[in-house]
């Protein structure tokens, strides 16, 4: 059937993407307007902090987990019987967040949306890379990181009205159009572009991995509340290594692996991984950094904070399938230069001024980030997963859509340290505490937009 199979760009591609793209979108959404519910949440279910965050990471662990899994489903499964698996239960877990009598039953819906959520990423771009003419591969890549990155910029002023205005169950009443629709445009678009076969599961390999990635979510979430050399933490992390060696060398050994590793042994996508891992950690950290500051040094209100970024989420977002488009006709090299300097622009800005700069300022700068993004994030997936033969497409797109989760958790999580070890510091003064560790958190990350810098020469050369 892969021999048979036309690439052509036409509406049921298009609605393809967009049905895949729809799922996937809910789910950041979702992800980010729940954050603005926690005190909310905490006062209606009668629970504490430490019970309201892991709505958070638990949702973060399950497309951790389910994401790896997307190269044996696309092997195993048709394209459509894996949409419609995690449409429905998508959509049976929104009813059930919305409905839910307890947090209890609200924490299992979120994680069973995680679950849909997690299937669904990896089958857009799967879409994309099994069914699109090479020749338009840069623009499709750039419909479908669209998708994926306006929702961060969506989540948390749509959250944060919501639940100033309607309550935060209607959240979830809002996102179920958007999921009918998407099961229209599935049930209607999708094709089958490969032939499925009956392989093995390796269920070893996937323990290890469920193992690993648990305790490395549990150790970042945990390293802001008791501190990143605590027992505890260093455990965590020992245990998550340690999984993830021992699934490594057991890997090595099978002939069909869960994950091919030898894709690592090609430089051009490695050096792809590591840029987009660090861009992802420097835009979550920015995601954390600025409505913070905004709110605990600069006194604005909590809509004004969550609105900093969304101009410059806007307009990045909106740029992907144009500089998609700018691949398509000139390679790789030129947008993701373009990109990386911008990166490298707005963490210098943010660096030396943000102790003085305006909202507007900031505002500003940001933009600089997201034309970053828009010049990049599509094209450096573009970029290493055309290294790589057909074969191993969908073992190098679990790759980059896994890490994106693991890299942007790991993002929140230490510069949120950084800066309430300065708060604890000069408990006093908090403005002027969060000022310091705002500052040092923004050296960090420029120092980290340099070595992606590097990964860029590296992965386009």
């Amino acid at each position: 059937m892969e021999n048979n199979f036309q690439r052509k760009l036409d509406l049921k591609l298009i609605l393809s993407v967009i049905a895949a793209g729809l799922m996937s979108f809910t789910g950041v959404v979702v992800a980010t307007a729940m954050n603005v519910t926690f005190p909310t949440l905490m006062k209606q279910f009668g629970i504490g902090t430490a019970t309201v965050q892991w709505s958070t990471p638990g949702y973060l662990l399950m497309p951790s987990v389910v994401i790896p899994l997307s190269s044996f489903l696309k092997k195993r499964f048709p394209m459509k019987c894996l949409f419609l698996f995690a449409v429905t239960i998508f959509i049976i877990a929104t009813v059930m967040c919305m409905l839910a009598p307890t947090f209890t039953v609200l924490l299992l819906g979120r994680l069973l949306q995680g679950i849909g959520a997690g299937i669904a990423l990896p089958l857009m771009f799967n879409i994309v890379l099994e069914q699109t003419p090479f020749d338009k591969m840069g623009f499709m890549m750039g419909i479908a990181s669209l998708i994926a990155a306006i929702a961060p910029a969506v989540g948390p002023s749509f959250g944060g009205l919501i639940v100033n205005t309607l309550g935060w169950r209607m959240i979830f009443a809002f996102l179920l159009p958007l999921l009918v629709i998407s099961l229209a445009f599935g049930l209607y678009a999708i094709r089958q572009s490969s032939v499925t076969e009956p392989i093995s599961f390796d269920v070893p390999g996937y323990l290890l991995i469920i193992v690993g990635f648990f305790c490395f979510i549990y150790a970042i979430n945990s390293a802001s509340k008791v501190g990143w050399i605590s027992l505890r933490v260093i455990g965590l992390f020992f245990i998550c290594l340690a999984a993830l060696f021992i699934f490594v060398h057991h890997t090595r050994h099978l002939d069909k692996p869960l994950i091919d590793l030898h894709i690592f042994e090609i430089s051009k996508f490695t050096f792809s991984v590591l840029f987009l891992i660090l861009l992802q950690f420097i835009c979550l950290g920015i995601g954390f950094l600025l409505p913070n500051y905004s709110q605990l040094v600069m006194g604005e209100n909590a809509l004004t904070a969550g609105c900093i970024l969304l101009p410059g989420c806007i307009i990045g977002a909106i740029l992907n399938p144009f500089t998609g488009k700018l691949l398509d006709h000139c390679g790789a090299p030129l947008p993701i230069f373009i990109g990386t300097v911008c990166a490298l622009i707005s963490s210098l800005l943010f660096a030396v001024f943000i102790t003085i700069a305006s909202t507007t300022a900031l505002a500003a700068i940001y933009i600089f980030f997201a034309l970053a993004q828009g010049f990049t994030v599509g094209n450096i997936m573009t970029n290493g997963l055309g290294s790589l033969s057909h074969h191993l497409k969908a073992d190098g797109n679990a790759v980059f859509s896994t890490f994106q989760q693991l890299a942007g958790a790991m993002g929140t999580s230490v510069v949120s340290t950084i800066v309430a070890s300065a708060q604890g510091s000069q408990s006093a003064n908090m403005a002027a505490a969060t000022m310091l560790g705002t500052r040092n958190s923004f050296i960090l990350l420029l120092i980290l937009a340099l070595i992606m810098a590097f990964c860029a020469y590296k992965a386009v050369k």
